[in-house]
């Protein structure tokens, strides 16, 4: 044997050794791309990189490890059906067809992995999770039942480094919010919880509206939830601690020459984005030395240079589409069916592909795992 190939004969065995050391292989393991087909390809290695990448405690880690988990793409409704349109290129595309969430049903919400759908005809909304395809179906207080409602879902995990994003088997609540105030005047909040298998009490505020829309996903923010109000003149937030209901005034803009969204800002406060081409403004809300609650410009920012469009577009063929909470990125639609996706950190943008233009969209993220033995898994490890 020539010294050259001696030599890489060696250097094969100590690789060798090295990857058949679990504990090595796994801190390997723990660093690849918490993209879809990370994990999926990873395990379809060989029994040995399967046996690690299906461990529970691996799992956990690998989500703790990587903490935010991958935007794959946004729910919304086209006429009577809700639409998987999904956001990244091959291999980590999820074909649409295989989040297919039915028909004659609204998104109201994705937080942590799961996707809420009202069922108005039946009265019910329904918690979904996409990945592993269960679905729980859950019947609305009487008082939810004489028109629509918005809502979230959230995981409600108490265990000590429990990452968001893998909540699959975790028990999870439910938030209504009434978007019909009744003769008294007043909106009404309930919960229920997953744990106990039923509703809390009916919670109620003053609102200055007879019926509202929300129509985005509420935004969890600290231990509250925010849903812009239709016209964007308002937000309602429910204190999940306090368990109550209040009105805030948006950001002193007209309304009326704005798209706007809420989302979350720096130190845990709610901030306010607004588009009125090409301008773009966000908005946040800080306590001044009296505790008083100020709205104040946080950045206002010429956005046909990050686009990299033409200033002279229509604003009204442009406008905010959606939010992603856990990556920070906002959707901008520029007609006809031009969307991007911009980092608000960064103001670093992408245009996204094979997005059709929905009118609201959900932004869903997740962690994919081979634990989770879902048709996903099998899709992305082909």
């Amino acid at each position: 044997m020539s010294e050259p190939e001696r030599a890489h004969v060696i250097r094969g065995r100590r690789c060798s050794s090295v990857l058949d050391d679990d504990d090595l292989l796994w801190e390997i393991l723990l660093r690849l791309s918490p993209q879809p087909s990370s994990l999926p390809r990873a395990s379809a290695v060989c029994k040995q990189w399967r046996r690690l990448t299906t461990d529970p405690v691996f799992l956990r880690r690998f989500c703790e490890h990587h903490r935010e988990p991958p935007l794959l793409g946004v729910f919304g409704c086209d006429k009577e059906n809700i639409v998987f349109a999904p956001s990244l290129g091959p291999p980590d595309r999820i074909p649409s067809v295989h989040f297919d969430l039915g028909p004659r049903r609204s998104v109201l919400g994705c937080h942590h992995g799961r996707v809420l759908i009202g069922d108005y005809i039946r009265k019910q909304v329904i918690v979904c999770d996409p990945i592993t395809g269960e679905q729980c179906r859950v019947a609305v207080p009487l008082e939810f039942r004489r028109d629509h409602f918005c809502g979230a879902v959230l995981c409600a995990a108490s265990d000590q480094g429990h990452v968001h994003g893998a909540c699959h088997s975790s028990p999870f609540k439910v938030i209504l919010v009434s978007t019909w105030c009744y003769d008294d005047g007043r909106t009404r909040a309930c919960v229920y919880s997953s744990e106990t298998g039923a509703w809390g009490n009916i919670i109620s505020t003053a609102f200055p509206r007879f019926i509202w829309d929300a129509g985005w996903s509420g935004l969890l923010v600290g231990n509250a939830l925010y849903w812009l109000c239709g016209n964007a003149d308002c937000i309602l937030e429910f204190d999940l601690k306090k368990l109550s209901l209040a009105i805030i005034t948006a950001p002193p803009i007209p309304m009326e020459s704005w798209s706007c969204h809420i989302i979350q800002a720096e130190d845990d406060a709610i901030g306010f984005a607004a588009l009125s081409y090409p301008r773009f403004q966000m908005w946040q809300r800080n306590s001044n030395g009296h505790d008083v609650p100020t709205w104040v410009l946080w950045k206002n920012i010429e956005i046909h240079n990050i686009l990299e469009l033409p200033h002279h577009i229509d604003r009204r063929s442009t406008g905010i589409y959606g939010y992603s909470q856990d990556t920070d990125e906002i959707f901008i639609l520029v007609e006809p069916n031009n969307v991007y996706l911009v980092q608000l950190r960064s103001m670093q943008s992408k245009r996204l592909h094979g997005i059709d233009c929905i009118m609201k969209y959900h932004a869903f993220t997740s962690f994919c795992t081979p634990g989770n033995f879902s048709s996903i898994v099998l899709i992305l490890s082909e």
